[in-house]
């Protein structure tokens, strides 16, 4: 089978290097093709140059290539409806419909399916306009939380420690700073906890779940510093007990796919739930409609069973035919190798080398935001690398993914140094009871 992924992140990264590893590649003319790639995607796949807003002209390379499954691995094109025009013309598609996307790309959707369906979250308000905003203010605590509705490429959200904070976060929002993703927001509730990453495939039917894991937004070591698109993350997230994971699915994700199903609009591919663990049990943050970037490299690293097929059986309906996905019992821990200058204005440019010394004992280098400039892989984006690791502790696959770090050559990457902290210090604690 030809199969076509589509996106040029780290998260595509891992997913060419798993779906490489499939049956349903498993002849000599099957052939992996993605778009538009990035130089470790090369490694795995067949790269093309597509324009994924022009969903005739992907519809049109499918059926020339006889694609028997495309993965969308960004939110953009799911929230744009690429999805419905791929099988509307026929052909299977891991992610979502446009309207089951609102799950992520409108926050007060998802909200207002919570009400619907008593599904627990945070308290909140939508308001259509800044002085709505400041008024919605009075309803709550402080501190307080305030998104932008739409997609905005993982900003556009504060935790206001202040009331200030929270006016001046609603002016940017409706000063236009996040474009068409600010023409709405979300007042939220404020949640005490620790929070969990918690994923499921589903083909709107059945729900299986698909791993946990935690990430590190902040820049900084010590949880410092503005908001990134994600500094690393670990898997599984022993915090989300079997309890509290059981909790999530049967409280929070089933009753949304039966919820979305309910109301005509079916969820078929990943759903990720952003969890908060609060003294009043788990309750949604909120939801992406893709793997998770940095997460989605963890759990790679752990999946042991047939990605392709797992994938296949969920664009066609029939997830409920396999068994459910195997993971490995180790930990997998990655590292964002990031340009200086991120999370504002990176660097690009910067010499890449020595990935292979990196790699060399068992350790993947994902690439993120990499290119090849004179035949030199170089820094091209914010985040450029995930170094990631899989050992019998998070202690373990961070000292080797650290390991790793220091075997690299990119003198214009940083990266943050306690990755895994929370777990890590969990696990001395237990070693010291008696």
């Amino acid at each position: 089978m030809n199969i076509l992924l589509l996106g040029s992140g780290g998260r595509e990264h891992a997913l060419a290097w798993k779906l490489a590893q499939s049956r349903l590649l498993g002849n000599s003319g099957d052939k992996l093709f993605a778009s538009p790639g990035n130089p470790g995607i090369a490694d795995h796949a067949e790269l093309v140059t597509l324009d994924l807003t022009d969903h005739a002209a992907v519809v049109g390379f499918c059926e020339a290539q006889r694609i028997g499954l495309v993965i969308v691995g960004p939110e953009a094109p799911l929230v744009d409806g690429l999805a419905d025009s791929l099988r509307g013309a026929g052909v299977a598609t891991f992610g979502p419909s446009k309207t089951a996307a609102q799950l992520e790309g409108s926050k007060a959707f998802t909200k207002e399916l919570c009400v619907r369906h008593n599904i627990p979250t945070a308290g909140f308000k939508r308001v259509a306009s800044a002085h709505e905003g400041l008024t919605a203010l009075d309803d709550f605590s402080i501190p307080v939380v305030v998104k932008a509705d739409g997609l905005a490429a993982g900003k556009g959200v504060t935790v206001a420690l202040t009331r200030a904070e929270a006016e001046a976060a609603i002016a940017e929002i409706f000063d236009g700073r996040f474009g068409a993703a600010g023409a709405e927001a979300v007042i939220e509730e404020f949640m005490q906890g620790e929070e969990a990453s918690f994923f499921a495939l589903t083909d709107g039917h059945t729900v299986v779940p698909f791993g946990s894991a935690q990430d590190h937004k902040r820049v900084g070591d010590g949880d410092v510093g503005p908001n990134t698109g994600g500094m690393g993350a670990y898997s599984p997230a022993p915090v989300l007990t079997p309890l509290l994971e059981g909790e999530a699915l049967e409280r929070i994700v089933v009753p949304t796919v039966r919820g979305m199903a309910a109301e005509g609009m079916p969820y078929s591919g990943v759903l990720y739930a952003g969890l908060m663990l609060t003294p009043d049990g788990v309750k949604l943050i909120e939801y992406n409609c893709r793997f998770g970037d940095p997460e989605c490299q963890v759990l790679m690293m752990r999946l042991e069973g047939d990605l392709g097929e797992l994938l296949l059986a969920t664009a066609e309906g029939r997830l409920g035919t396999l068994q459910p996905p195997r993971f490995s019992a180790e930990s997998a821990l990655t590292v964002v190798m990031a340009a200086q200058g991120y999370p504002g204005t990176p660097r690009s440019g910067g010499a890449i080398k020595a990935i292979a010394e990196a790699e060399a004992n068992g350790t993947k280098v994902f690439h993120a935001g990499t290119a090849l400039k004179d035949g030199q892989l170089v820094a091209s984006g914010g985040r450029v690398l995930n170094v990631t690791a899989l050992s019998p502790s998070v202690s373990e696959a961070q000292a080797a993914a650290y390991a790793a770090v220091d075997a690299l050559d990119f003198a214009d990457g940083f990266c943050r140094r306690d990755i895994g902290w929370q777990e890590i210090a969990r696990e001395k604690s237990a070693v010291g009871r008696p």
